[in-house]
């Protein structure tokens, strides 16, 4: 399997939720359990990618990331939503199913 670029991936049909965080950033880990709960419930019906702004800060001054966590979540290549801190599990599934229909 080729490694997609991280335009290409966010260029796809499904929605795409990037969750720009870093290592030293306390509310960025309790966001992992948070996204491994919104895989487990919706599955393929997104991608959720994880990008270090440290080891990453092109993307990170692409969009704009000014503080971490921010949640940005990408469909067609558009950032549809976006918001900074951290985020349940069933707001984030709100906001993905809102986006689905």
């Amino acid at each position: 399997m080729e490694k997609k670029t991280f335009s290409e991936m966010i260029n796809g049909e499904n929605p795409v939720l990037v969750d720009f965080s870093a290592e030293w950033c306390g509310p960025c880990k309790m966001m992992k359990p948070v996204l491994e709960k919104l895989k487990k419930d919706l599955g393929d019906a997104v991608t959720i990618l994880k990008v270090d702004v440290d080891k990453n800060q092109a993307v990170a001054s692409a969009f704009r990331i000014s503080s971490v966590p921010t949640l940005i979540l990408f469909r067609s290549g558009k950032a549809e939503w976006r918001q900074s801190g951290v985020v349940s599990a069933d707001h984030l599934k709100n906001i993905i199913g809102n986006k689905l229909k």
